[in-house]
């Protein structure tokens, strides 16, 4: 068989840029897999999308990521959405399927995959802090999950109102808002609490949701989305009161899988994925160190990356 020289391409485009970990963790299940596709991170103005779409298009790229600011301006951009997408009316992730680009929203479907490692959010009654982007997509996949209730937790009421109506006119959920005006306590009725803010996201670590710690009980499964650090101040808090936990670092892994299935069709290693992340995030824990210890490969995917940066 002939050599091939002619790699792959997917990549992300953002800006900014360079404090992205996914092209890590992907060219890291690419060479475990020994794939012969790249991941190219790139720093992509909005004045320029639209030239990069036409980039990848004209470069025949499989697919490539959103992030901010262009998950909503890319629709323009594209041949089609995905169900999820639709709804949401925003992308994180393009897929070409025969000669069209297709959008599809990964955020909520990685939340979702991670979370029914846990539990099967079907029936529950869901407690969800924020109404930024990440909790609009999970908001809407937990909706077609069928939640049986969304309760919207959010400082903003206009922000907030705006996830709560998108769930109620789009999909069968029930969800309401609640302003969040003080200390929040979690409802006894309440099965999955989720963190969809920012707050606790590193260099921030050790700030804390405005909500009552002892309102949380062992019939509860908190959520966390902040991948970095994993162990959040309401992942330690919630796991003292019994409480089973989920970290952001299954969302961001799971996100990673979902995406490299629409492009290549393998289904790749999340494991190998997850310990990238974790010796990218906790570089001296000794839980991480661990892991790699006994995982060479994992540690030789790191070691790899890192080298070539």
């Amino acid at each position: 068989m002939a050599p091939n020289f002619l790699s792959e391409l997917t990549g992300s485009f953002a800006m900014p840029a360079a404090e992205n970990p996914t092209v890590a963790m992907i060219e890291a299940a690419y060479r475990h897999h020994q794939l012969d596709w790249r991941y190219i991170n790139c720093e992509v103005t909005p004045e320029n999308l639209a030239a990069a779409v036409a980039g990848a298009r004209a470069m025949n790229w499989a697919g490539f990521n959103c992030s901010l600011p262009h998950k909503v301006a890319v629709i323009r951009h594209l041949d089609g959405l995905g169900e999820s997408a639709s709804i949401m009316g925003a992308v994180n992730c393009v897929a070409r399927r025969g000669t069209s680009y297709i959008g599809e929203n990964t955020d909520g479907k990685g939340f979702l995959a991670s979370l029914r490692e846990v539990v099967d959010p079907a029936g529950r009654s869901v407690v969800m802090f924020g109404a930024g982007g990440a909790a609009r997509a999970i908001g809407v996949e937990l909706a077609l999950a069928e939640a049986a209730s969304i309760t919207v937790v959010n400082r903003d009421p206009i922000r907030g109102k705006t996830v709560v109506d998108l769930l109620n006119e789009k999909t069968a959920a029930k969800a309401e808002l609640v302003e969040w005006s003080m200390t929040y306590p979690v409802p006894a009725a309440a099965e999955i609490v989720v963190n969809a803010t920012s707050v606790g996201l590193f260099p921030d670590v050790d700030a804390q949701l405005d909500l009552d710690f002892e309102t949380l009980g062992p019939g509860m499964l908190v959520a966390d989305v902040i991948p970095n650090p994993p162990r959040t101040r309401l992942i330690r808090e919630a796991e003292k009161r019994g409480c089973k936990v989920l970290d952001g670092l299954g969302m961001l892994v799971n996100q990673g899988v979902i995406g490299v299935k629409y492009w290549t069709g393998v289904d790749v290693d999340a494991a190998v994925m997850r310990r990238t992340l974790l010796h990218l995030f906790e570089p001296k824990s000794s839980w991480s160190q661990d892991l790699l210890a006994n995982r060479p490969q994992a540690a030789g995917d790191i070691d790899d990356y890192r080298n070539k940066r």
